[in-house]
């Protein structure tokens, strides 16, 4: 953000936002690493603190020496001042939860269908009464920011409109629109690529921190991809960047549940490892991967398999992006250690200058990263704004207007 020509009101609201923005990234720190993390001058963080202690998004701690010098005080936010309601809708389940400030984790709730109910009037119906349950469970006095959720489809952007989730047999679902108006919120509803916030979190906190190109690789039944290049997630024109399991790799191959033939998600989702392993749907991947390891021969030939077209999939990838890091999270997760090998041995055969430089690692945020990134798209208004979201969440609250605490 350039400061030229702006207000001195603007300058501080951009100097508080600063702040706020490196505790809840990085949590506890120092008053003497937030001078030095902003360039400011100690007597203009030791001010914008004052005003965050006072709105009670941060507290001070004892200060401790390090040294020669004067002791610096002690910084940390405060997870309870103020939350978010992050959603990871899967095609199997809805994961839920109450994350605070600085990305604590403070209520978490599950919810399994059963097979044909994944309906949008049904799902939707589940998702309010779980959000409800949720915010009678929300830190009393808290100011709620927002709600983020993470869905495994097509999501446009900036309305948020579910174009199309094969998966979940949905089209044009204005979800959004439905959770805000079933919960009376009065708060953002933000929804995304489940792929893309997944990214987003693996980045913030997860094993891609200090990666510039990142590409997180969501595997359930489908396959999603949530991309950053130099910094910044790459969206596309309308958001749908990053539908790299509708990428075509075996001409030859079987129907995707979008219509065209051979998409790498039908040579390596749920339903491909468990055609090739020769397994029931209720036997989960952990198992199918723990057999292969146990010297089942069918099992570890199906994993071959689907591991040498991960492996497909990845160097074309590599090639087309050239990323840090190739983060693999849902069931992907489970699979990479037993088909790292055969990933490997596919690799060898990108272009060596992007292939030499990759590396592929799992979620440090395990079944965890889309949801977290959720969260971090719901906290964007506090981190740009933090006191004017404080005093208007706790204005709406004074009014009796619904911010989603019960």
């Amino acid at each position: 953000m350039s400061l030229a020509g702006a207000t001195q009101d603007e300058v501080r609201r951009h100097n508080l936002a600063a702040l706020v923005r490196f505790l809840h990234d990085h949590g506890s720190t120092s008053r003497s690493e937030l001078v030095s993390h902003t360039g400011l001058n100690r007597s203009t963080v030791g001010g914008l603190l004052s005003d965050l202690v006072a709105a009670d998004l941060v507290r001070e701690t004892e200060p401790v020496g390090r040294g020669v010098g004067r002791p610096s005080y002690g910084v940390e936010p405060v997870a309870t001042s103020a939350y978010v309601l992050a959603i990871d809708l899967r095609v199997d389940r809805t994961i839920a939860a109450i994350v605070g400030f600085g990305g604590e984790v403070l209520e978490r709730r599950e919810h399994r269908y059963r097979p044909g109910q994944q309906r949008e009037t049904r799902i939707v119906a589940q998702l309010v009464d779980v959000c409800h349950e949720l915010l009678r469970a929300a830190p009393r006095d808290a100011v709620m920011v927002g709600v983020g959720v993470g869905v495994p489809g097509l999501v446009r952007q900036p309305d948020g409109l579910v174009r199309f989730a094969p998966n979940l047999g949905w089209v044009d679902v204005p979800l959004g629109e439905h959770l805000a108006g079933a919960l009376g919120l009065s708060v953002p509803v933000v929804v995304g690529n489940d792929s893309d916030l997944g990214a987003i979190a693996e980045r913030l906190r997860g094993s891609a921190v200090g990666a510039a190109n990142v590409i997180y690789l969501s595997g359930q039944v489908g396959v999603g991809g949530g991309i950053v290049v130099d910094g910044s997630l790459m969206m596309g024109a309308q958001g749908y960047a990053g539908e790299v399991g509708h990428m075509r790799v075996n001409p030859r191959g079987r129907a995707c549940r979008c219509g065209a033939i051979g998409c790498w998600e039908t040579e390596i989702g749920e339903p491909a490892l468990r055609l090739a392993t020769h397994t029931p749907a209720s036997m989960p991947v952990a198992e199918i991967v723990a057999r292969a390891g146990a010297g089942d021969k069918v099992a570890a030939r199906g994993l071959r398999t689907v591991g040498e077209w991960l492996g497909v999939g990845v160097v074309n990838l590599v090639n087309i992006l050239n990323p840090d890091v190739v983060v693999f999270g849902g069931t992907l997760r489970e699979i990479l250690p037993a088909a790292r090998e055969y990933v490997e041995a596919a690799l060898s055969s990108a272009l060596r200058a992007p292939g030499e430089h990759v590396v592929l690692a799992l979620p440090a945020l395990g079944d965890d990263s889309t949801l977290l990134g959720a969260a971090e798209s719901a906290f964007a208004p506090l981190l740009d704004d933090p006191l004017g979201v404080i005093a208007a969440g706790r204005g709406r609250a004074g009014r009796g207007v619904a911010s989603g605490s019960r």
